[in-house]
């Protein structure tokens, strides 16, 4: 009886524990949490690729999306900003994290949700749903309308994005494209994560002399980073203050929280890694193998890339974010 007694004591004991283990481990920290949430809408238009590299505005349709604002706790006065361009799968659990990362340092956070008010949810398995370069101009719009809002410093808004939003972020930087869509726009940071550097763009060394601060896994088969080796190079031998940081093992995502550690097929997933592109004349992206215009069903496409989380890179990415925003925007 005494030792039935005593074993369920234990037991109870020992569910408590877990109980409250779970119960640490699931509940964020506070200093994550946002002092004030807004979602704000921002104009913008839906673009071919060739109307946005040609700067064509006058068939263009307007369009609305939003974006998430965040403000972190107990900051006064006008705030730092990092806006948050999701990949092709749309916003979701990646952004998130990030977003609390820089809540936490005392710094907003913008993520664009570029789909929904597009009518799309995800463009992975058809990637001609959105033109490729049409999120460089959210970015641009998201620029202007972070830097009407009375709580935010625009001398202090850095750029970042992932995979799709990673390729709007890297060549949001050119300065042919601030010319033609936004000569006002000025990020402090560009940081691009398993960005594209395919297409090789006319004038792609052109870019904002802050920072460019790219990651990138270089077991990555559905963005390969080989390309933006080539292209680092060609910016920094320009002069541009360009850093391509690599994680041996790391594939496409690795830093998305809710990825498994084993890398998983992205079924039916569309990617270039195979293909060479190139703009051989304003607004014309062509296969330079074949030297026609590319499509999404030129052979080259491939499918099925793989996506996979990668603690030991996630972490070394953060600590490089966060120094380079504690650097870019001076903070103590």
């Amino acid at each position: 009886m005494r030792h039935g007694l005593a074993t369920a004591c234990l037991t109870l004991s020992f569910m408590s524990s877990l109980m409250a283990v779970q119960s640490a481990i699931a509940d964020p920290s506070v200093k994550e949490l946002a002092a004030r949430t807004e979602v704000r809408p921002i104009e913008t238009l839906m673009l071919s690729d060739q109307q946005f590299l040609t700067g064509d505005k006058s068939a263009a349709k307007a369009v609305v999306i939003a974006g998430e604002l965040r403000l972190p706790q107990g900051a006064a006065g006008r705030l730092p900003a990092v806006v948050l361009m999701h990949g092709s799968g749309g916003a979701g659990a990646r952004e998130e994290f990030w977003s609390k990362i820089f809540n936490e340092m005392g710094v907003a956070s913008f993520v664009v949700d570029s789909f929904s008010g597009r009518g799309l949810t995800s463009v992975s398995a058809n990637q001609a749903l959105l033109g490729r370069f049409n999120m460089i101009l959210d970015a641009y719009r998201a620029h202007a309308t972070l830097s009407a809002h009375p709580r935010i410093d625009r001398s202090r808004i850095v750029l970042m994005g992932f995979s799709r939003g990673g390729q709007s972020t890297l060549y949001a930087s050119l300065k042919r494209f601030h010319q033609a869509w936004d000569p006002e726009v000025a990020f402090a940071a560009y940081i691009p994560l398993y960005a594209s550097c395919n297409p090789t763009l006319i004038g792609d060394t052109d870019v904002s002399s802050v920072p460019i601060r790219m990651f990138h896994g270089a077991a990555d088969d559905y963005v390969p980073v080989a390309p933006c080796r080539a292209y680092v190079e060609r910016l920094r031998a320009a002069g541009r203050d360009a850093q391509l940081t690599e994680f041996a093992d790391a594939h496409h995502g690795y830093d998305n929280p809710l990825g498994g550690k084993v890398p998983a097929v992205a079924a039916n997933a569309q990617s270039v890694r195979a293909c060479k592109l190139k703009e051989e004349a304003p607004g014309a992206i062509v296969n330079a193998e074949t030297g026609q215009p590319f499509s999404y069903k030129d052979p080259c496409v491939a499918l099925n890339p793989h996506t996979g989380y990668n603690e030991a890179a996630a972490q070394a990415t953060q600590t490089a974010v966060k120094d380079l925003l504690r650097t870019v925007f001076k903070l103590n």
